[in-house]
């Protein structure tokens, strides 16, 4: 197909993750928005010759508009579905039909008006002055969510506004859902706001200890025998996680994101007490499957936002087996030497893809050149754990945090970086390996054939005369190898 160079360029780059995409016209108007499990699965799907061919006039329609297009990597199929919406109601591309039924997730709406705030389900957001939390994928696990909020901290759920000692007489909530009953004085009106503000905290994801206790119970449950109730107490507290960990990453404006890198670099001074504020961060990250292939990435941000330029790639070379932390020494003491050696700007933070012994080889290596007072930090991916410099305890920062968020799109990027970086290298590798496959194709013609082409993938898109012009191929070698090649 005849594309233009810009999105051939980026075809090729789409990562192997969730996330939305966004196709662009001539004019740069977004037409078709999608979300996929795979970006590079999906969106490629759309430009092969088979898919044009078999797709109804609609989709070739879609696909002989597209010039240009934008995607956005997000953490699950949930964030996805999410984004997608949010993006069709944003720019109503003419390409999209599944959302003209305005379908909305649900929402969980804090009445702070009230004499006595609560918490209740809607689908839609208004300008009302309630705080709104959501939307969630889930209305199983949002309705959960509420459940246990109102019994952990003791809301009302009751309809009247404004209750009176008659309409407590026909009330029993008090008794069978934990209300605190601040209508008839049990507790007082301010104990009740401050009780309301703790639901509102738990549900940004600032009191994480609430789920500890759950877990503890659910394993003491456990440890007694009662099953059904520890099974009672693991499925609400999945149900909770799914809620409170719930992030959708729509797209910014420029200006958004440049406030939001401000933000969030600024808070991190004050996180990680450091003397100024990290306006230039390095990440770096590991990626190797059983010790083979391993290179690292070092991708770099400035006040938050990528700086693209910067980024850098390398392969391991001292290092044999399954060793993260002695791999990650080794980028950390070459980087620096080279920054030290032709006397270049340095970071004002280092951020480690791992945990405290991740943390702790960056360290080491960082000490013995001298730069003592380069701080780093590293960010474990299971629960998003801050590992600050010199500490053994880890930082829990709440999901909105823009510190956090700073540390998990330079962490992300890493990632990706290295990962595409591990998986050309596997790739190559493989295609040179099936030259070892072809008979009369010993270390020195490979050595004559690499030498002259390049690499595998050009000497497969050469000529039988073209390869046979080398010194001791041939042209019965010469077809030979096209024709091992032919099935890579």
């Amino acid at each position: 197909m005849n594309l233009p160079l810009n999105l051939r360029e980026k075809l090729r780059n789409l990562p192997d993750e969730p996330g939305c995409y966004m196709m662009r016209d001539r004019r740069g108007r977004i037409i078709y928005v999608g979300k996929a499990v795979s970006l590079r699965k999906r969106i490629q799907s759309y430009f092969r010759l088979a898919t044009f061919r078999r797709g109804d006039p609609k989709l070739r329609g879609l696909v002989k508009s597209v010039h240009d297009l934008d995607f956005i990597v997000v953490r699950n199929e949930a964030e996805a579905v999410l984004t997608e919406g949010r993006l069709i109601k944003e720019y109503r591309p003419r390409y999209n039909v599944s959302f003209k039924d305005d379908k909305r997730f649900i929402l969980l709406r804090a009445e702070t008006g009230l004499q006595f705030p609560r918490f209740n389900l809607c689908r839609i957001r208004r300008d009302d002055g309630c705080i709104y939390f959501g939307p969630y994928v889930s209305s199983q696990a949002a309705r959960a969510t509420l459940d246990f909020i109102e019994k952990k901290f003791g809301l009302r759920k009751c309809s009247p506004l404004f209750p009176d000692d008659k309409t407590y007489e026909h009330c029993i909530n008090d008794i069978v859902r934990y209300c605190s009953a601040p209508c008839v004085g049990k507790i007082t009106q301010q104990e009740y706001f401050r009780q309301f503000g703790e639901a509102c905290a738990f549900l940004r994801g600032e009191r994480l200890m609430y789920l500890s206790e759950l877990k503890e119970g659910m394993d003491k449950a456990s440890e007694n025998m009662e099953f059904e109730k520890a099974a009672a107490i693991r499925d609400t507290l999945q149900m909770l996680r799914t809620v409170i960990k719930q992030r959708a990453r729509i797209a910014s404006t420029p200006v958004i994101k440049k406030e939001e890198g401000r933000i969030g670099v600024e808070e991190l001074r004050k996180i990680l007490r450091l003397k100024k504020v990290p306006d230039v961060i390095e990440a770096f990250d590991i990626s190797n499957i059983s010790g083979t292939y391993a290179v690292a990435s070092m991708v770099c941000s400035e006040r938050g936002i990528a700086c693209r330029n910067r980024y850098r790639r390398f392969k391991i070379k001292t290092v044999d087996g399954i060793d993260d932390s002695a791999m990650m020494a080794e980028v950390i003491a070459r980087r620096f030497s080279r920054l030290l050696a032709e006397r270049k700007i340095l970071p004002d933070l280092v951020l480690v893809d791992g945990g405290i012994a991740q943390m702790r080889a960056a360290r080491g290596e960082l000490d013995k050149l001298g730069l003592n007072n380069l701080p780093v930090s590293g960010l474990a991916k299971r629960n998003e754990e801050i590992y600050p410099d010199g500490k053994n305890i880890p930082v829990l920062l709440p999901d909105n945090s823009p510190a956090l968020k700073v540390l998990q799109r330079l962490r992300d990027e890493a990632h990706r970086f290295a990962l595409t970086y591990h998986q050309q290298l596997r790739n190559r590798c493989i295609r040179e390996s099936a030259l070892d496959d072809v008979p009369g194709i010993g270390k020195k013609k490979k050595k004559a054939l690499l030498g002259k082409f390049g690499s595998v993938r050009r000497i497969m898109n050469a000529t039988e005369d073209q390869i046979a012009s080398v010194p001791g191929i041939g042209y019965e070698l010469a077809r030979a190898i096209k024709g091992m090649l032919g099935r890579v």
